[in-house]
């Protein structure tokens, strides 16, 4: 598997956002126009390019997948990422449904706002 996880601090102009997550069980068509797969490793962001790897990290308990960009969202104020039933169980926040995370990633568009360090 190719890991794109880069600190910040490493890499000019690397992305790195921090906020909740949520997981969805989406149907139909996302909106790339991909069929929506639950147990694919996708995620939903509201800027960054679809077909962006970025890694998503569980600030609660360290666990870590990378999933790729294929939907639009979270529209939940406070959330920066929506992912997967799959992604979320490899998180393990299946239960909890919203959990605390670092996403981070390649350089992302200037119109993709960065959010501080995460902690």
């Amino acid at each position: 598997m190719f890991c794109l996880s880069v600190p910040a601090q490493a890499s000019a102009g690397a992305f790195q956002q921090c906020g909740k997550a949520s997981w969805y069980k989406l149907g139909g068509t996302t909106a790339s126009g991909e069929r929506a797969n639950p147990n694919g490793l996708t995620a939903a962001h509201r800027t960054l390019p679809f077909g962006t790897l970025v890694d998503v990290t569980n600030l609660a308990n360290g666990k870590s997948v990378t999933v790729r960009i294929n939907d639009r969202g979270p529209y939940a104020k406070g959330r920066v990422i929506d992912v997967t039933y799959a992604a979320a169980r490899e998180l393990g926040f299946l239960s909890k449904g919203v959990t605390r995370v670092a996403v981070s990633g390649p350089a992302a568009p200037a119109k993709t706002r960065t959010a501080r360090a995460c902690r």
